[in-house]
């Protein structure tokens, strides 16, 4: 099985210096939905294959690519329209098997459209449709006794053939034995002077090859993205498929409409996400997990029954069950909660362990610690772990309580229930069950006046 994907256009009514096929659906570049649908259908057949041709911006594609091992990217220059864009691919190809043909900007066809494709062209030719109310445009589907006979590009067609409403989507799949041959005939003798993928629709039907025409389950399925309004359309497309999804496994969402999933969300029973979340990279949800207004949520897995209240970000953390977060909370990478922490306002966790029943539910920065169990840590402590050049670590242990506006200069250790008197500076390690102080002296100046302005 061979599959061409055409990836080379420059897409300038996007307005921007990105390539046109690595601008985001849902966090990853369009291409990159196409690639992962081709190797869905590719993978279940016989020695398959990936070309990608490339041209404008080839080297900006190559490197977001440069993990994909079994696609080859092939560089189409000059860009002489599709026939030519499929020439290119043809000493990559196998012969004694089929060849189908997508494209880059085309994110949302599915494996099943593109399977049955397959099946209805046999050992012909298949190729799919729309039937579109205005198909100003697109290239249309002329047919003589039901049966397609060629396909014509608007700029090329009559006024009776504009009237069509059937038209060509570009898809098709055809044998490569037979698709080499027909390459090679095609002409550049049109309004664009291209050479044209379609034209050998025309050639296959004179050759008495039958052609096969079937239509995707929907027909967002072969939009194209040419410009910002379109790539916005189809974002939201695409993520209330992903919320209808959400919906019929069970995860209440508090509007449909109001959600972005760019990467994998899975959600327990009972899960409840309010609205504006966005959910990027790998999100685990457990049992009974509610999610209030306006988080954003990255490679993250939180236990059952944890509560994230509205405004947190959260990055590459781990949280346990029963625990509650925010508003204004901020979880930084390799950051973790056991069960029933509480991470309050304006309180920012990085590369820290926090025990079981540990707090800290005001204003403060907790960075490269070890906090134990039942840890109450006071509003606006804050852990001092960077030097200037390097950054020390912290631990706390259980049951020892920081007050307010505290400092703990790292590297330090705080013992099991110790307490630290509020306002301090602590340089040095804290035993166990003691208060320790850490403050100048105060002192009351008596005959002291504030200073005053001079009247004018």
């Amino acid at each position: 099985m061979n599959i061409v994907i055409l990836a080379a256009g420059q897409g300038k009514r996007m307005r921007s210096s990105l390539p046109k096929v690595l601008h985001p659906i849902a966090g990853r570049p369009m291409l990159a939905h196409v690639i992962d649908t081709a190797r869905i259908v590719s993978a279940r057949q016989p020695n398959p294959r990936i070309v990608v041709i490339i041209g404008h911006g080839a080297e900006a594609v190559r490197t977001a690519f440069s993990a994909e091992r079994d696609v080859v990217f092939v560089l189409q220059e000059p860009q002489l329209g599709t026939g030519h864009a499929v020439m290119q691919a043809l000493p990559h190809l196998a012969d004694g098997t089929h060849t189908l043909v997508l494209y880059g900007d085309v994110p949302l066809v599915s494996a099943a459209t593109l399977e049955r494709l397959l099946v209805a062209a046999g050992r012909g030719v298949g190729l799919l449709t729309v039937l579109l109310d205005d198909p100003h445009g697109y290239g249309r589907i002329v047919r003589g006794d039901g049966q397609v006979r060629r396909i014509v590009e608007e700029k090329d067609a009559s006024p009776a053939e504009r009237a069509l409403r059937e038209v060509n989507t570009g898809i098709l799949v055809a044998p490569t034995h037979r698709l080499r041959d027909w390459l090679a005939q095609l002409s550049d003798n049109n309004a664009q002077r291209e050479y044209y993928l379609t034209d050998i629709i025309a050639q296959a039907v004179a050759e008495g090859i039958s052609v096969h025409a079937t239509h995707p389950d929907a027909v967002v399925e072969t939009l194209g993205v040419n410009s910002k309004a379109q790539l916005a359309q189809l974002e939201r497309t695409y993520q209330r498929r992903l919320a209808d999804a959400l919906l019929e496994r069970g995860v209440t969402l508090a509007d449909p409409a109001r959600i972005d999933v760019r990467g994998e969300l899975s959600c327990g029973a009972d899960v409840s996400i309010d609205v504006g979340c966005v959910f990027e990279g790998r999100v685990v949800l457990g049992d009974g997990v509610r999610i209030g207004p306006n988080n954003v949520l990255r490679d993250c897995q939180v236990g059952a029954g944890t509560e994230v209240l509205g405004f947190c970000f959260l990055e590459n953390a781990t949280i346990g069950a029963r625990a509650r977060l925010g508003p204004f909370a901020r979880m930084r990478p390799t950051s973790s909660l056991a069960d029933e922490v509480h991470i309050g306002n304006f309180v920012e966790v990085k590369n820290s362990t926090m025990g079981e029943g540990s707090k800290a539910n005001h204003l403060a920065y907790v960075g490269d610690a070890t906090v134990g169990a039942r840890v109450n840590i006071g509003a606006g402590t804050i852990i001092a772990n960077y030097d200037g050049v390097n950054k020390h670590r912290t631990t706390i242990g259980d049951d020892a309580q920081t007050g307010s506006n505290s400092v703990l200069v790292a590297p330090i250790e705080i013992g099991a229930g110790a307490t630290i008197g509020a306002g301090s500076t602590v340089s040095k390690n804290a035993p166990a069950g003691k208060l320790t102080v850490a403050r100048a002296k105060q002192v009351t100046l008596e005959g002291w006046k504030r200073p005053a302005k001079k009247p004018r």
